[in-house]
């Protein structure tokens, strides 16, 4: 049995398409697999605060206990980071936003990427045996044939910021060619349904 975390981090409410995907992954998963249980955050329209000063400072005392003014600097950082050892499995539905990943979701990475807590001062992940499926929106194709490919900084960054707090087995679906005209956008939304049924099958 399993644990899942679903996040979907798109603004956009029934018109997002990496929402509709995500949802679609995790009710299918969840039909296959009943016995697993689900955990569900949504910070595209409930948005985590970015860190601040007091975020800073109380993530980096080194007292045994924080000063009265630091007590609740990370509270939201502690919640993220439980889920995330709470669950054995991710379901991210991240959509490309500016050849990267949206605001909202870089302030998440903020918050649960902490020393000690999920990677140590040797830079050691301590979320090992987990496993990411991030299904991802693009208006274009950033394949690594096609000539857009320089500019994903997505896939790259996410594997690196993941790879560092010991995330390393990471399946990525796209939905791409979104702006491409209608042909090319069903043509994309089919082929990743079809990739979702699989994954669902070996993940």
């Amino acid at each position: 049995m399993s644990h899942i975390l679903h996040l979907d981090s798109s603004p956009r409410g029934r018109r997002s398409i990496s929402r509709t995907l995500s949802k679609e992954f995790v009710s299918s998963w969840i039909q296959q697999h009943p016995k697993n249980t689900l955990t569900y955050r949504d910070i595209g329209q409930q948005p985590v605060p970015p860190i601040d000063e007091s975020w800073i400072a109380a993530a980096f005392n080194k007292s045994e206990t924080l000063p009265a003014e630091l007590a609740g600097a990370l509270h939201i950082s502690d919640e993220l980071i439980a889920e995330l050892l709470q669950a054995e499995r991710y379901v991210f539905g991240i959509p490309m936003y500016n050849f990267s990943v949206p605001a909202n979701f870089k302030a998440y990475i903020d918050q649960i990427v902490r020393i000690n807590r999920t990677f140590t001062p040797a830079w050691e992940g301590l979320l090992t045996d987990k496993k990411m499926l991030i299904i991802s929106t693009r208006g274009s194709s950033y394949a690594s044939d096609s000539d857009l490919a320089s500019y994903d900084f997505q896939e790259p960054y996410l594997r690196t910021v993941f790879g560092l707090i010991g995330v390393s087995d990471m399946t990525f679906i796209y939905a791409e060619n979104l702006n491409e005209g209608e042909d090319a956008r069903e043509q994309s939304l089919a082929k990743a349904r079809d990739l979702i049924q699989q994954t669902i099958a070996t993940w």
